[in-house]
């Protein structure tokens, strides 16, 4: 397998697709999602762990709130995982993960996830090579369980922007009161770090692959929507799904 290089992937949407056209099959996309979601819920044989990862600005909020949100709320359910607390720090890093694993029937939204340890905390030299190793091979152990022991269909998702869009979506927070309240001064020093951030991605795309990342342009809201949204829905379809009918 090829390393993907994040260098040579495009943050933005093929020249010839038609914007217009694209909203347009996402509403529709979404439409359906709302009955598929049903459906999961009622037949109650699988599960949904949908991981979005991106940098700061990337748009992780935005994708949950336009394509996930849609959703009824009663089967879909969102974590988003910060900084660890006291208590989450005092067990192994997947303690806090595996407590919202989802169950059958729901559709579980990662809003930044379990690979935070094997990203942030490399970046910052929290984390050593060597026990990065050992995490990426405890996380690949932690989701082959989820998808061979409990019916758990796991799509991952990398927000990928360019530097020059997250640059202006953070200023974006310094201007626009809608946005003030994600404002971080942290976040335009995180930002410096791009560099290593790549390549920590690189290399977690590279050896937590099962399954595999789908690389998602994200300059353009649109695209990206369209994307996470059809992926989750063609992975819905495939699972030929059956309402259970009268309970006897």
């Amino acid at each position: 397998m090829s390393k993907i290089k994040l260098s040579q992937v495009d943050t933005r949407a093929p020249k010839d697709l038609d914007k217009k056209e694209i909203k347009e099959q996402t509403l529709t996309i979404l439409e359906e999602l709302d009955e598929l979601q049903n459906l999961l819920f009622a037949e109650s044989k699988h599960s949904i762990l949908v991981v979005i990862q991106g940098i700061d600005g990337s748009g992780k909020d935005g994708v949950i709130r336009n394509v996930l949100g849609n959703m009824n709320p009663q089967g879909v359910t969102v974590k988003s995982f910060k900084a660890p607390t006291a208590e989450e720090a005092a067990h192994d890093f997947l303690w806090r993960i595996q407590r919202h694993a989802p169950q059958k029937g729901m559709i579980q939204v990662f809003n930044r996830s379990h690979y935070e340890d094997i990203l942030v905390t490399r970046v910052h030299k929290w984390c050593d090579d060597k026990t990065a190793q050992k995490r990426m091979k405890a996380i690949n152990d932690f989701e082959e369980l989820l998808q061979e022991h409990n019916s758990t269909h796991i799509l991952k998702f990398y927000l990928h922007v360019s530097p020059e869009e997250q640059h202006g979506r953070l200023n974006e927070r310094l201007k626009d009161p809608a946005k003030m309240w994600k404002y971080n001064e942290k976040d335009f020093e995180e930002a410096k770090l791009w560099d290593v951030y790549m390549q920590m991605y690189e290399d977690c795309f590279e050896n937590c692959n099962n399954p595999a990342w789908t690389i998602v342009p994200s300059d353009q809201n649109w695209y990206k929507e369209y994307i996470i949204a059809k992926q989750l829905r063609d992975l819905l379809n495939e699972l030929n799904m059956q309402y259970p009918g009268l309970k006897k």
